[in-house]
């Protein structure tokens, strides 16, 4: 085999999924007895997932259970960026965002990290939001994904196996 094979790195997240599972928090948030009376509510603000409650408490309980719907539905909580809880007026409010693509300190690591405990004829190199992976050996390569698969920074994908 004298061509090259290659993957890349990728960090997605399916929009329509986190869709769902803020749609079940929604109707779980609306039915559970501890959130009655209390302001409780998780909704799309723009592109981040605003949360709030009528204290710290219940709006990091409204996190967990927006957590636990994601989780069920395969999104990695790795994905997630989420802030503080902070006071606006009588309520607390609590933003999360969802992070798309490999920013460039990480896939710096990720560059590192192939380099220094990778296998030896594998080649990484960055583009743009992703990183390109490619060797002569294809078992080199799937070494490389097990390595990966342990990278604990940011939700990763491999695709493009060629």
């Amino acid at each position: 085999m004298a061509s090259e094979s290659t993957f890349d790195v990728v960090s997605k997240v399916d929009k329509q999924e986190v869709a769902n599972a803020l749609n079940q928090a929604q109707k779980e948030i609306a039915q559970r007895y501890d959130f009655k009376g209390v302001g409780a509510e998780a909704d799309f603000s723009g592109e981040k997932i605003l949360m709030k409650a009528n204290s710290e408490e219940r709006v990091l309980a409204v996190l967990d259970v927006l957590q636990s719907k994601m989780i069920k539905r395969g999104i990695s909580l790795k994905s997630l960026d989420t802030g503080e809880p902070y006071a606006s007026g009588k309520e607390f409010r609590l933003e999360t965002s969802i992070k798309e693509g490999i920013a460039q300190d990480v896939a710096k690591k990720i560059n590192k990290l192939i380099r220094d405990e990778g296998p030896k004829g594998v080649k990484s190199q960055i583009q743009g939001d992703e990183l390109r992976v490619s060797s002569k050996s294809r078992d080199d390569l799937q070494a490389t994904m097990a390595l990966l698969k342990n990278f604990d920074e940011a939700d990763l994908q491999f695709v493009n196996m060629r």
